[in-house]
This record gives C-alpha cells, sequence and structure tokens, in this order.
C-alpha cells in the first residue's frame, strides 16, 4: 500500500510545487478513482476466490469455512482500504502528513478499536467481532471520510502558493512579466 500512497502523493506535491494547482486537482482526482478501482478489483478478487484460498493451505472444511468468513470481510476491507491509501499519499502530498496520521490513528484507535472490543466481549460475537466485521471496517471507513472530507475542501491555489513559497520561488505570478512583482526590490539594504 505504500506505493499506492506515494504515486499519489508525488504527482500532487510536483504539480503543487510547479505552482499549477490544476494540475494538482486532477492528479488527486485520477489517484482516488484509480484508488477505487483498484480496491474494487481486489475486493471483488478476494470474495471470488475465497473458498480456493483455504484449499492451498487446508483440506478440513472447518478451516475453510473460517477463511471464506476472513475473506469475505478482507474483501469489504480492501474496498475501503486502497481509497484510504491513495488519500493519505494526496494529504502527504500537500505537506499534510499530521492529517493523514490523526485521521487513521482517530479510525483505528478511537473508533474501530472500541467496537471491536464491544462486539468480542459485549455482543459476544468472538473472534469474528474483536478482528472484523464491524471493528477495521468502521475505522477504515471512519478515517477515510475524514480524508475525503480534507481533500474535497482543499483550496488547491492557495497551497500551490504555499508550496512554492517554502521552496523559495515565491507566490504563483510573481514570475509573470507585468505583474509589477518581479522587478519589485527585496528590501534587503545589503544586495547589490
Amino acid at each position: 500500500m505504500l506505493s499506492l500512497s506515494v504515486s499519489a502523493a508525488v504527482p500532487v506535491s510536483n504539480s503543487l510545487g510547479a505552482g499549477d494547482a490544476a494540475a494538482a486537482r486532477r492528479a488527486t482526482t485520477i489517484s482516488i478513482m484509480g484508488g477505487i478501482l483498484a480496491g474494487a478489483g481486489g475486493g471483488a478478487l478476494m470474495l471470488a476466490s475465497r473458498r480456493q484460498w483455504a484449499r492451498l493451505y487446508m483440506r478440513g472444511a472447518g478451516v475453510r469455512n473460517g477463511m471464506a468468513k476472513a475473506m469475505t470481510v478482507m474483501a469489504a476491507l480492501e474496498v475501503l482500504n486502497f481509497p484510504l491509501n491513495v488519500c493519505g499519499g494526496i494529504v502527504r502530498g500537500t505537506a499534510r502528513p499530521a492529517v493523514g496520521m490523526y485521521a487513521v490513528l482517530g479510525g483505528f484507535y478511537l473508533v474501530a478499536l472500541p467496537v471491536a472490543v464491544a462486539l468480542r466481549f459485549r455482543a459476544r460475537r468472538g473472534m469474528e467481532g474483536l478482528l472484523a466485521r464491524a471493528g477495521f471496517i468502521v475505522g477504515a471507513a471512519a478515517s477515510l471520510t475524514v480524508l475525503v472530507v480534507v481533500v474535497a475542501r482543499m483550496d488547491w491555489k492557495a497551497d500551490a502558493n504555499k508550496a512554492r513559497v517554502r521552496d523559495g520561488m515565491g507566490a504563483v505570478g510573481d514570475d509573470v512579466p507585468g505583474s509589477g512583482k518581479e522587478d519589485a526590490p527585496s528590501g534587503n539594504a545589503g544586495e547589490v
């Protein structure tokens, strides 16, 4: 998943650094769509092979049934996990790594863990409740929701300006002839 996250972060950060807010937004849209398609494809593949996968390791019917249940949950998780990693890469590409970290920590430790423990011990759902059904899926959905909202509300032009200022290139438009900013004195008395 790291490669998926990085492949979303790099074009976004490069576009912002070049001052091209439209390209950053386009890279974001393409990355999210790719994450959704990859997640749906991976989930469908896991779902389709949930019985055959267990046969590679065990012949027992109980193990195959348990593995089929686990693969069903993992398939649902993959549908959320791919876009989650893409959105994490996008916020990292916009120089907001803490947002992604807090979204994932909050989703999994503040939402998923309490839900999983409640299902395991209160609802007496056993390991199924502790590991899967709602716990991981709810946590991934909560994290993904936070990151999608953050990405949807981004001001791409402001982020492009911040990136150029951070790079020492000045804001977008500063180097445009006729803007009045290209020849403006810097105010340093020691400059020649």
